[in-house]
């Protein structure tokens, strides 16, 4: 019988292999998205110094929200990265969907991070 691999393995090949391709920069860093059943978080990274240059999370005491693993949270989440990136001078950014397929939490929180000012 053969058996289907795990969902997080074929996941973690993907991102491998997207990360090949794409890397931040000082003037342009990645805007990577990690998202678990619970909560989801995005980082602005800086490969070429291996610096994580912000972060945001529903972790955040900052983000007040009744339930973490939705869609509300995630726009929540991608406004509050785009604010923070914005702080620190960044405008421009490249973005790691970190496998995950651009759908749902990963979508509504790129777009919200477009709309809040963030391109790429």
């Amino acid at each position: 019988m053969i058996t289907k691999p795990d969902k997080n393995i074929v996941r973690k090949r993907r991102h491998a292999r997207v990360r090949k391709n794409i890397s931040g920069t000082e003037q342009r860093p990645r805007l990577n998205v990690y998202r678990s059943n619970k909560h989801i978080y995005a980082q602005l990274i800086d490969d070429n110094n291996g610096v994580t240059v912000a972060s945001a999370s529903t972790k955040d005491n900052e983000l007040k929200v009744e339930a973490t693993g939705n869609l509300d949270a995630a726009v929540k989440v991608g406004e509050m990265i785009a604010k923070r990136a914005q702080d620190k001078g960044y405008k421009s950014v490249v973005f790691d969907r970190g496998g995950y397929l651009y759908h749902g939490r990963v979508k509504a929180l790129a777009d919200a991070a477009r709309e809040a000012g963030l391109e790429f």
